[in-house]
């Protein structure tokens, strides 16, 4: 059974050419005026979806603009280095973790904070308080020879290292260059060597069928290739770099302590011992901490902090880029020169 159009009678009364009658005209428009209601009804609906999309659209693009510019204006705050303390105050720069170019512990952070520590006039100790497993013989160097110079400049102002968890290779390098090394007993003292770390994969190519083609202009460009069979005339220089850095670190350690240093056969040959046998040994001075050494050496509890400290941007930049960079690096077997 079909049902009831109300538009027949009209239509068919035009195709014969008739008028159609009133009862049919009128039932039509009736129903005309029915989807019309329900049109405007589905407009208005889409009209008013339509506002909030805009709306949240307007939200979201007005959050990310806060986001950019919070991020622009934190890239611009500066190196964050502390600026002095305004009462009488015991200085503390902290040297935590590798010490490197791009990290944290490179030499311009810890210089910069050493620097404005030394300088600020109501200083009247410089605490460094070392955490680090060691780094770049350069970068350790540099801060070496920095804290002997301001020691120099400032000879009113000591300056005590104090170690945490550990004061290995060039982290004890470092602590070498102060007037005192205090550390707790069970830190990690000395590692006092050098190491260059480098694999090999020739056994590996050949049985992989890989054929190398490096080239280089020059005999020795290629120097410790990992790819390549050891040189035996090249492995002879390298071992006399590491030797000759070595010596520059034993040099460092004597001239730091002094008559102090009760040496042994095995001191110098990387080695790490706890703090109580670095106390024993000389390495150290004796037992104690940042806040005992404010306290009962230098005798001024007020402790500043003239730490570097990263930004945002910084932080950001570096998890997203160096680290990145590093691991590769770390990954492909590249040689890296450390104090160990």
């Amino acid at each position: 059974m079909s049902s009831y159009d109300p538009n027949e009678p009209i239509l068919r009364a035009q195709v014969f050419g008739q008028t159609p009658p009133p009862s049919a005209t009128a039932t039509a428009s009736a129903g005309n005026g029915s989807h019309v209601v329900a049109l405007e009804k589905i407009a208005m609906a889409f009209l008013a979806e339509q506002r909030r999309a805009r709306r949240w659209r307007i939200f979201f693009r007005l959050a990310i603009l806060v986001v950019v510019v919070l991020l622009i204006s934190l890239s611009f705050t500066g190196k964050n280095y502390s600026r002095g303390c305004l009462n009488e105050c015991t200085a503390l720069v902290q040297l935590s973790g590798a010490i490197s170019l791009d990290a944290d512990a490179s030499a311009e952070h810890i210089i910069s904070g050493l620097k404005n520590a030394f300088t600020s006039k109501n200083v009247r100790g410089v605490i460094l308080e070392i955490n680090s497993p060691g780094g770049s013989p350069v970068q350790a160097g540099q801060i070496y020879d920095e804290i002997k110079r301001l020691r120099e400049t400032y000879p009113g102002i000591p300056l005590y290292a104090v170690v945490g968890e550990m004061a290995a290779s060039g982290g004890y390098y470092v602590a070498a260059a102060a007037d005192e090394i205090y550390v707790d007993k069970a830190s990690l003292v000395g590692s006092i060597g050098v190491i260059m770390m480098n694999f090999g994969f020739t056994e590996a190519i050949h049985k992989l069928g890989i054929e190398q083609r490096t080239m280089t202009a020059g005999d020795n460009k290629a120097l410790m290739d990992p790819f390549s069979p050891v040189d035996e005339r090249q492995k002879e220089h390298v071992q006399k770099l590491l030797d000759s850095i070595h010596q520059q670190f034993i040099t460092a350690v004597r001239d730091g302590r002094g008559e102090r240093l009760r040496e042994t056969p095995e001191m110098f040959s990387g080695l790490i011992w706890s703090g109580n046998e670095a106390v024993a040994l000389g390495l150290a001075d004796g037992l104690g901490t940042a806040d005992s050494v404010a306290r009962d050496i230098i005798g001024v509890e007020n402790v500043y902090d003239f730490s570097y400290r990263p930004n945002f941007s910084e932080r950001l930049a570096r998890q997203l880029g160096t680290a990145f960079a590093e691991q590769v690096a770390t990954k492909l077997g590249s040689s890296v020169l450390k104090w160990q």
